[in-house]
């Protein structure tokens, strides 16, 4: 499955690059829900919320209205990830809080999954240099996602991986580290960071992985069209 991406930031969409650098910027999030409806599901992370600068809750509500949606950004509540799906969010990406100093942070996810259900859970693994990020990818854990996804597989629906080195990069995605995840666990896992070309996903879908793709839909380097004929014959 073809997730496009939604990132918000001070009430727009963008694309950052590496999680820092804004590197375009849409105005309409009409326009882009309408490009994208020919996709079952889009993936919104409100990134004001991620980096505790505040959120975009009037337009993630308005875009999960409209769409099937899985929203990431600031959760690390069991109020803030009640709050998305009263919104309209068909799941949850939760990252930063199903982590602590020394693993998974077992008593909130399993709080959490008692709240609302583990269907309605993604657990974000964010990996660069080879260990989990948090906080807005600013810190780093100890913490590799091939040591720590089959303690969370009880808690959650998947995961989203995401290969931060390449984030917004258009250098390509490392196939050997998604294949490494996914011989070590059953879940649902959707790719992201750096899907640049229709082999990385042609690749990634043979492995049994989606692919969550923002900067290469954004740039015109993927083209929507060839996109969702893809995803329509899988």
């Amino acid at each position: 499955m073809i997730v496009p991406c939604i990132d918000l930031m001070g009430g727009k969409v963008v694309q950052l690059v590496q999680g820092r650098d804004k590197a375009l910027e849409v105005d309409s999030a009409d326009e882009m829900l309408r490009r994208f409806s020919p996709f079952p599901q889009i993936q919104v992370i409100d990134l004001d919320a991620a980096m505790g600068y505040g959120s975009n809750d009037a337009l993630v509500r308005h875009i999960a209205s409209k769409a099937t949606t899985r929203v990431g950004g600031g959760v690390r509540t069991r109020e803030r990830a009640r709050q998305l799906l009263d919104q309209g969010a068909y799941r949850v990406i939760v990252g930063t809080s199903a982590f602590s100093a020394d693993g998974p942070n077992e008593q909130f996810l399993h709080e959490l999954q008692d709240d609302i259900g583990a269907e309605r859970i993604v657990i974000a693994l964010d990996s660069k240099g080879g260990r989990i990020v948090v906080k807005g990818w600013k810190e780093s854990t100890n913490l590799t996602a091939s040591a720590v996804i089959a303690l969370l597989e009880p808690y959650c629906s998947g995961f989203l991986c995401t290969y931060v080195d390449k984030e917004g990069m258009m250098q390509g995605t490392d196939l050997a580290w998604f294949e490494s995840l996914r011989s070590v666990t059953d879940r649902e896992i959707t790719a992201a960071g750096g899907i640049t070309t229709m082999e990385d996903i042609r690749a990634l879908s043979a492995m049994g992985i989606h692919c969550a793709i923002g900067m290469a839909i954004y740039t015109g380097r993927l083209n929507l069209d060839e996109l969702a004929a893809f995803d329509s014959a899988e």
